[in-house]
């Protein structure tokens, strides 16, 4: 079964969207076309995530201008001027400039939101929720003031609660904030499998569902390897290593680094989502979405398979789920309510 999401008026370009969706791009649908691009997109935060984020942004020649925001300043402002200077080295034409002002961002038609506090070994996605949901309220509330019809992707953890937070303070509907999660799990569980089976990472198709966390939900039922499944290369025993390295993923890279977490792999699961949107791909990629009845839930967000493309999420995908990974599913909801509990019993 499948819910439709709510159409959303945002739309990259002005003109009116094609009668038949497959129809290929021509100069009555400019927007269509494959070298579309945004007039303004903005990532906030100028970390290594934000900066990563803001480089591919540019390269990919995705918006004809790209802001970075952060607080501390001239980070943004000598990271956005470093970037411009390869412009003529990579071959892009997109504007970088950085930024302590939300103003230089009006008008923005992709938010990319980066900033809060760095994970330290040790530390739980939790142990982030108090603080980055200030952060995270206040930036959402800037977006809103200067770019109402904006589209708000999430990367900032804990991720599934900061969706929440994002869409309460933004006011926005649940198509224009959507979360950066199950694609950078599926794709740390596609490389593994990968170096498991000495294969190409293009020929591997998975995909990982529930909250950005220990109790994401890998889905066996769709892994494949050039459409074999998984369970024709791998006994039970090895698949649940990869499984169990996937969940832990983000700790083992927090392990290496000490002083910092991943951010090439989390910074183009967002560029992956904003190219969707922007060129109106209609990709079908695991991201957090708000759930209002699908998969038996609603009023959170959750790891679900996703249509993305103009106006943002444009549908949320049901799967017939196994016995045993509707109950994995299930404690992965829980996991994430109960997070959301915990915020709002520190609001109180």
């Amino acid at each position: 079964m499948r819910r439709p999401a709510t159409p959303s008026s945002f739309r990259i370009r002005d003109g009116p969207a094609p009668s038949d969706p497959f129809a290929t791009a021509s100069a009555d649908h400019p927007e269509h076309e494959n070298n579309v691009s945004a007039r303004k997109i903005t990532v906030v935060g100028a970390g290594h995530v934000g900066a990563t984020a803001a480089q591919r942004i540019a390269e990919k020649e995705l918006a004809r201008e790209v802001v970075m925001i952060d607080i501390a300043e001239g980070i943004p402002q000598g990271k956005g001027l470093d970037q411009w200077e390869s412009a003529p080295i990579e071959g892009f034409d997109s504007r970088i400039i950085g930024s302590q002002s939300y103003d230089d961002a009006a008008g923005s038609d992709i938010f990319v939101v980066t900033a809060g506090i760095a994970r330290k070994p040790g530390m739980s996605r939790d142990d982030l929720l108090k603080t980055n949901a200030s952060i995270v309220e206040s930036v959402s509330k800037e977006i809103a003031r200067v770019a109402p019809d904006s589209i708000i992707i999430m990367v900032s953890n804990p991720l599934d609660v900061m969706c929440s937070v994002a869409m309460k303070a933004s006011g926005f509907p649940r198509e224009r904030v959507i979360g950066m999660a199950g694609i950078l799990d599926t794709a740390r569980y596609r490389s593994f499998i990968a170096l498991e089976l000495d294969v190409s990472v293009e020929d591997i198709q998975a995909l990982v569902l529930g909250g950005h966390g220990d109790t994401m939900v890998p889905l066996l039922s769709t892994t494949s390897v050039g459409g074999i499944p998984l369970t024709h290369f791998l006994d039970d025993d090895r698949i649940e290593a990869l499984i169990e390295r996937t969940r832990k993923g983000g700790a083992e890279i927090v392990g290496h680094l000490k002083t910092g977490s991943a951010y090439y792999a989390p910074s183009a699961g967002a560029v992956q989502m904003v190219e969707a949107i922007v060129k109106h791909k209609r990709r079908i990629l695991p991201c957090a979405a708000y759930l209002d009845g699908e998969y038996g839930y609603e009023g959170f967000f959750l790891g679900v398979p996703c249509k993305l493309g103009e106006g943002g999420l444009l549908d949320i995908i049901e799967l017939d789920l196994s016995e045993e990974e509707a109950s994995a599913l299930a404690h992965s909801a829980n996991a994430v309510r109960e997070t959301m509990s915990t915020l709002d019993g520190a609001s109180e």
